[in-house]
């Protein structure tokens, strides 16, 4: 009886193991390994000496700076307010609230072409928005304040959806006895929500800034592509390849990989940590 009770157990939706691993690890290999071995391999080809020169060249400096520097403020903004987002949503009803959390979805469905042009029409000095920033003397689009606004944008989701699956499970008996005890809203908030949503925001702040590291097709019209100003990594990859010197594309691809998978990386960490935590909790 013990026993067929355990071989019930042992039975998967998905039989075969082996063929269901064999599967996985094909596809991601066809997908994503095989593509990144390539980039390494192409750039083995090329000597330390032509390599370090490819990746540390002025141009290219200073568009490791703007992309970086802009990814950084963007993802810290988005760190801040996926957070508000993702309290709004989860703590109060209201009307319009289930297309507030569709929206959220819609940086990650609409062509970031699209979203870049409209960002420009609008951050411009004609614009609706860069119109009345320009009767200041303050200029949007064409400047490191419009990437970051762009970054924002395509930014936001990574965050709010870190969040509110957290904030959704959080009792909020623990926060009422806190107020019961005579704790204020500040008190409260550092003290019980923000040490269960920290991870959480840490996370959303890694994939965000993963993906403005990477992000090109938004950013590259609200830019103005000034070199040593607005220009940003994405692009000078871009240009090489037109220009057909695929070993530096290759080059500065390859650091940008590596940023990004250490990003990644630290993510996954703070996952892990987390998770132990809660298992020790437990």
């Amino acid at each position: 009886m013990v026993q067929a009770k355990k071989s019930k157990k042992a039975k998967r939706v998905i039989p075969g193991f082996g063929l269901s691993l064999g599967v996985t690890i094909t596809l991601l290999s066809l997908v994503v390994l095989i593509p990144l071995a390539a980039l390494v391999i192409y750039t083995a080809q090329m000597s330390p000496s032509e390599f370090w020169e490819a990746i540390t060249r002025e141009r290219v400096l200073a568009s490791y700076k703007v992309s970086f520097i802009t990814a950084f403020i963007a993802s810290l903004i988005n760190a801040v307010m996926g957070v508000i987002l993702a309290w709004v949503l989860v703590r109060y009803k209201f009307p319009g609230k289930r297309i507030l959390d569709g929206m959220i979805e819609l940086p990650f469905a609409l062509p970031t072409a699209v979203a870049g042009i409209a960002l420009t029409s609008l951050t411009a000095d004609t614009g609706l928005i860069g119109g009345f920033f320009a009767k200041f003397g303050i200029s949007i689009a064409y400047t490191r304040v419009g990437i970051t606004v762009a970054l924002v944008f395509v930014g936001i989701p990574f965050v709010t959806r870190a969040v509110q699956p957290v904030l959704e499970k959080l009792d909020p008996v623990y926060e009422e006895a806190a107020g019961v005890m005579g704790a204020g809203r500040f008190r409260i908030f550092r003290k019980i929500i923000l040490p269960e949503i920290l991870p959480s925001v840490l996370t959303g702040f890694g994939l965000a800034f993963g993906r403005c590291l990477g992000e090109y097709g938004s950013v590259v019209f609200i830019a103005g592509n000034k070199p040593f100003e607005t220009e940003i990594t994405p692009l000078i990859i871009m240009s090489e390849l037109q220009e057909y010197d695929y070993k530096s594309a290759t080059a500065i691809a390859l650091v940008m990989l590596a940023a990004s998978f250490w990003i990644l990386f630290l993510v996954n960490m703070v996952q892990h940590r987390n998770a132990k935590i809660l298992k020790g909790g437990r």
